[in-house]
């Protein structure tokens, strides 16, 4: 075990063990939260992240002895619900964690206190209710028009209500619902690949599947262009939601059923694509955490990859003249998401950009404060916005006319930040780095 400051070995995640009574116990819990805030506070090096560090600082540094052990534990709630589980202190910033012996894991110590504050019957029924993306794109589906009118920012009649019924801020951009969602509009049967011929299952995340369709369209679209044998399969949300809540039961069963269903596809030789950054990482390093024991999920772990990822190992010398100048998309500020990030895979959605002849690209590598679900409750939306500011300013300085970001939720937020600081600007955001590829292939989705 190391005993070094600085992290020089690479960084390694214990499994949660959210199955021993002690990961709940309260004066286990506090004693642990104890000790890990008072090595943070005698670093400090992650005081420029999200707002759970500046939070904690100034309550030691405004307490009576200027030490944590003034400060009551009533406060480390406080510092727990500001807490995105982006992962970049865990993986950008603490010399500290694993295999260094202090062993810090600042977020999958956020992670236990709020099974605690579940398991003591502390979670918020609303809450609840918004994490349920499955129920919810299901039905908002079938009413699409009348959901996305009375989600606009600018209605000034249903906003003020969701505010006050759901806690979700009035000027929090949401996404949109489809009236057909991308697995009712593919063919899910399974279909032959030709013998030698690379294979994927698209796992489309309820993102893609009820709020952005078009996005897996492209995703096929691509593939074909790139004669990759594909399919989809989509059972279910992958519990990054119900994560950040603390219901680690419902994800670990999330996790269970799912790597089962995709095991014959593995089994096959298939790779499992996602396209969503959040819902990748989960698949990969979360789920495997809860279910260490788990065969299929950890299979299913060493075959998934991020769409990108996995792109930019098929697009080589023989098929890169397929990827010409994009006309009206001439300059571009990618955003590389914080669960992009946290994968160690580095830019892939760069690398990939990059490919594109005459395309103008400046690249955003920090955090842009959305943080899913967390970002647009009215407890959190100015906060993520204050988060974020730093990537809007980076935006707005570059001058490009388009800004895109792996994560779609991100890219939405970055450019509502940006236009907060400077609405003359008028950053226009796309909804994904592969928008701009099949753009450069020449996909239309109008296209028969």
């Amino acid at each position: 075990m190391s005993t070094k400051e600085g992290s020089l070995g690479a960084p390694v995640r214990h499994p949660i063990d959210w199955n021993n009574p002690n990961f709940v116990d309260e004066k286990l819990l506090d004693d642990e939260l104890r000790r890990v805030f008072d090595i943070c506070h005698g670093c400090r090096r992650c005081f420029n992240l999200c707002e759970s560090f500046p939070k904690l600082f100034d309550y030691i540094d405004e307490s009576k002895s200027g030490e944590l052990d003034t400060v009551p534990s009533e406060k480390f709630k406080d510092v727990v619900d500001a807490c995105t589980l982006c992962d970049m202190c865990f993986l950008t910033k603490c010399p500290y964690v694993p295999p260094h012996e202090f062993n810090i894991d600042f977020p999958h110590l956020m992670l236990r206190y709020r099974v605690a504050e579940r398991n003591k019957g502390k979670n918020k029924l609303i809450d609840d209710q918004l994490t349920k993306t499955d129920r919810n794109g299901k039905f908002f589906s079938k009413f699409s028009n009348l959901a996305n009118w009375s989600t606009k920012t600018s209605n000034k009649i249903t906003r003020p209500i969701m505010e006050m019924l759901l806690k979700i801020d009035k000027e929090a951009e949401l996404p949109m619902f489809y009236k057909k969602t991308l697995i009712d509009q593919v063919d899910t049967k399974k279909i032959k690949a030709k013998k030698n011929q690379e294979k994927v299952v698209i796992f489309p995340t309820c993102f893609v599947n009820y709020n952005n369709p078009d996005l897996g369209l492209l995703t096929k679209k691509i593939l074909d262009k790139l004669e990759i044998h594909n399919e989809f399969f989509y059972s279910g949300c992958c519990g990054m939601p119900q994560l950040e809540g603390g219901d680690i039961e419902s994800v670990s069963k999330k996790a269970s059923d799912t790597s089962l269903k995709l095991k014959n596809f593995i089994d096959e030789g298939y790779t499992v694509l996602s396209i969503v950054p959040s819902c990748t990482l989960m698949l990969k390093f979360e789920w495997p955490l809860l279910l260490p024991k788990n065969t299929d999920v950890k299979r299913l772990s060493q075959n998934t990859k991020d769409i990108c990822e996995f792109l930019i190992q098929n697009i080589t010398d023989e098929n890169k003249h397929l990827l010409k100048p994009v006309d009206k998309v001439n300059n571009v500020s990618l955003h590389i998401s914080c669960h992009s990030r946290a994968q160690n895979i580095g830019q892939k959605a760069t690398e990939l950009l990059r490919l594109i002849p005459k395309l103008k690209l400046d690249v955003i590598e920090r955090c842009s404060g959305h943080g899913g679900s967390w970002g647009i409750k009215k407890n959190n939306f100015e906060m993520a916005i204050k988060v974020g500011k730093p990537v809007a300013r980076k935006v707005i300085q570059f001058e490009n006319e388009y800004v895109v970001s792996e994560c779609p939720l991100a890219g939405t937020h970055i450019q509502q930040g940006a236009n907060k600081i400077d609405n003359s600007k008028n950053v226009k955001v796309l909804s994904h780095p592969l928008e701009i590829l099949a753009k450069s292939m020449s996909i239309n989705l109008m296209e028969e």
